[in-house]
C-alpha cells in the first residue's frame, strides 16, 4: 500500500494558484517600473505596493475600529523567518525572563526560540475546549518577576540601547485562531484577558495569524456560503482599542502572517502588523538593513494579485470551498470509523477553519505508539500529541499531550482523507484488541 500522509502540514499543489503567480511574474518582468525596483535590495519595511493593497485586504477582512495604515505593515520572509527577526529586535536572551507558549504548540517554533537564547525558559500555557489558563499565567508570571528581581536582571545586559528597539520582559507566542495543532481558537475573553496582562508584566505578543482567512461553517449541513469577515478581532486589533488603547508608542503585540497556506510556502512572504514605531523598529534588523526586504521580489509578484483581486477570488472560489469539503469528509471518516472506538474530535463551534483536526484518544491509548503502529503496519502517518508540547518546560503535567493527535486536511486529495482516517481505526483497534 501507498503511505497516506496525514501528518504534512503542506497546502496541496493542485490548490495552489500557479497560473496566477505565472500571470503576476509576467506583469513584474515586462515593466521596467516593476522590475528594476523589484530585482534591488528593496526599501527595509518591504515592497510599498504590498504594503498599501496588504492593509486595504485586511482592513477588509478584519474589519478593525479604524483603517490599517500602511505604516502598520512591514513585509517579511514568512512567519518563521519573522519570528527569528522579531525575537533579535525586541527580546534579550536574559533580561527577557521567559518565552510562554500556548499549548500544545507548532512544533517547529521551538528551534527559532532556541536560536534566540531561550533553550529552557519556554514554558506552556494550555488552551482547551475551556479556554486559556490565564490564572496558571499569571501565577507563574509573578513568579518570574520575583525571580528576576532577586537575580537582580533589572535591565539589559546583552542588546544595546537603539531607538528603534524595546526589550521586552517576557514574550508570549501564540497562534489564536484555527490553532495549530489544536484548532481551537482563542475566546475574545481571553484575548482580552492576555492584552491585559501583556500590560501589566511587560509582554510582548506574538501571533501567528496565518489561517485565519481559511474559515467555513463548521456543521456539515451548513449552507456553502462561505463567512468574508473574521469571526473575532485579532489579538493586535483588542490591543488597538482594549481601555483607550496601547500603553505606549510600542504596543504589546505583533500580528505575524503568511502567504504560505495561501498562495504557497516557496513564496516566502509574509507581512507583520504592530504600532508604526514596532514595525519600524522590525524592519531594522540588521539582515533587513543589509540586504534589504527579505523578499521583495517575490512581493513584487504577490502585489499583483491584488488590483484584480485575484487573491481574494482564490480564496473564496478555491479554497474555502476545498478546504471545508476536506474538513467535512475527514470528519464523516472520523464519525464512522472512530468515534465507535472511543476518539474524540476537536468540535469547534459555529466556524472551523485552518488545515487541522485534534483527536483525543481514549484511555488507555498513547499517541506516540499508536502513531508508530498506523505508520509501520497500516501505512497511515499521523502526527502524536507530544510532538507539539512545549520544549524544556519541566511543568509535565501542563505539557503533556500523548492522548492527543493532529490530522492535516490539506496534503492529501480527498479519497485519501478518508482511507487514512479508516487505516488509523484499524490501527486503533489492533491496539484495543491487545489490551
Amino acid at each position: 500500500m501507498v503511505v497516506i500522509n496525514l501528518s504534512r502540514g503542506w497546502p496541496n499543489p493542485a490548490l495552489l494558484p500557479a497560473a496566477a503567480l505565472a500571470s503576476a511574474s509576467a506583469t513584474v518582468l515586462a515593466s521596467p517600473s516593476i522590475w528594476q525596483p523589484a530585482l534591488q535590495y528593496g526599501p527595509d519595511e518591504g515592497f510599498q505596493p504590498l504594503r498599501e493593497h496588504v492593509a486595504h485586504w485586511l482592513t477588509e477582512f478584519y474589519q478593525p475600529r479604524s483603517p490599517i495604515s500602511p505604516d502598520r505593515i512591514c513585509i517579511t520572509g514568512g512567519a518563521s523567518q519573522n519570528l527569528a527577526c522579531i525575537l533579535q529586535v525586541f527580546s534579550d536572551p536574559v533580561y527577557t525572563r521567559n518565552v510562554w507558549v500556548v499549548a500544545p504548540t507548532y512544533h517547529l517554533a521551538g528551534r527559532i526560540f532556541d536560536d534566540a537564547g531561550f533553550a529552557g525558559r519556554l514554558r506552556a500555557v494550555p488552551l482547551d475546549a475551556a479556554g486559556l489558563d490565564l490564572a496558571y499565567l499569571r501565577e507563574e508570571l509573578i513568579a518570574a518577576e520575583f525571580k528576576a528581581s532577586r537575580e537582580l536582571n533589572l535591565t539589559p545586559e546583552y542588546k544595546p540601547k537603539r531607538p528603534w528597539r524595546k526589550i521586552y520582559k517576557h514574550v508570549i507566542y501564540a497562534t489564536p485562531t484555527f490553532s495549530n495543532p489544536s484548532t481551537l481558537t482563542m475566546s475574545l475573553s481571553d484575548r482580552e484577558q492576555l492584552v491585559r496582562l501583556a500590560r501589566e508584566f511587560d509582554a510582548l505578543i506574538i501571533t501567528d495569524d496565518v489561517y485565519d482567512f481559511l474559515q467555513w461553517p463548521a456543521e456539515p449541513a451548513a449552507q456553502e456560503t462561505q463567512p468574508e469577515h473574521a469571526q473575532l478581532p485579532r489579538i493586535v486589533d483588542i490591543d488597538g482599542y482594549l481601555e483607550g488603547g496601547p500603553s505606549d508608542e510600542w504596543g504589546n503585540v505583533i500580528s505575524n502572517g503568511s502567504f504560505s497556506k495561501l498562495i504557497g510556502a516557496g513564496m516566502r512572504t509574509g507581512w507583520a502588523e504592530g504600532m508604526e514605531k514596532t514595525v519600524y523598529g522590525l524592519s531594522q534588523t540588521g539582515s533587513s538593513r543589509s540586504g534589504g526586504a527579505p523578499s521583495q521580489f517575490s512581493a513584487s509578484m504577490v502585489a499583483q494579485l491584488f488590483p484584480t483581486r485575484v487573491l481574494q477570488k482564490h480564496i473564496k472560489d478555491v479554497l474555502q470551498p476545498a478546504y471545508a469539503a476536506r474538513y467535512k469528509r475527514m470528519m464523516s471518516a472520523i464519525n464512522e470509523h472512530l468515534i465507535p472506538l472511543g476518539v474524540t474530535p476537536t468540535a469547534p463551534r459555529g466556524t472551523a477553519g485552518g488545515y487541522f483536526i485534534w483527536l483525543q484518544l481514549p484511555t488507555p491509548l498513547r499517541a506516540t505508539e499508536l502513531a508508530s503502529l498506523a505508520l509501520r503496519e497500516h501505512d497511515v502517518e499521523v502526527a502524536a500529541g507530544n510532538m507539539f508540547r512545549v520544549q524544556g518546560d519541566p511543568a509535565t503535567e501542563k505539557n503533556d499531550f500523548d492522548n492527543g493527535m493532529r490530522l492535516c486536511i490539506a496534503w492529501e486529495d480527498e479519497d485519501q482523507l478518508e482511507e487514512g482516517v479508516r487505516r488509523l481505526g484499524c490501527a486503533i483497534l489492533q491496539v484495543l484488541q491487545k489490551r
